[in-house]
């Protein structure tokens, strides 16, 4: 699993998804086999924002039954990502021990979120 684009498979699009996009938390449906580190690291490269905390949940597949036919659904796993929202710019001493400022270039919204199926 080393591509960003086989960890993503899709974004989660509901009501509470919704709501927590205004606070910077992007929900998606990502690979089962996909580390909160690994998930981290996809959203950062496909998107350009800058990731602060990763939750996961995996839910096992539910018995269905069509008549006499009994079967199952599949598993999945669901990502919900927080971003910065507000970068501050980084400050650090030099090896001369002079002050130096940098500014991050993130974004701070996933502008393609609801578009990517």
């Amino acid at each position: 699993m080393s591509f960003a684009e086989d960890i993503i498979i899709r974004p989660y699009i509901t009501e509470k998804s919704n709501e927590d996009m205004a606070n910077g938390k992007y929900t998606f449906i990502v690979d089962c086999r996909a580390t909160k580190t690994a998930v981290k690291n996809a959203v950062e490269k496909l998107f350009g924002v800058k990731v602060l905390e990763v939750n996961t949940v995996n839910y096992d597949g539910k018995k269905k039954r069509m008549g006499v036919h009994l079967g199952k659904t599949s598993k999945w796993k669901k990502a919900v990502v927080k971003i910065d929202t507000d970068p501050q710019p980084v400050v650090y001493l030099d090896k001369n021990g002079k002050q130096v400022t940098t500014n991050k270039k993130f974004k701070t919204e996933i502008p393609e979120f609801g578009g990517m199926q």
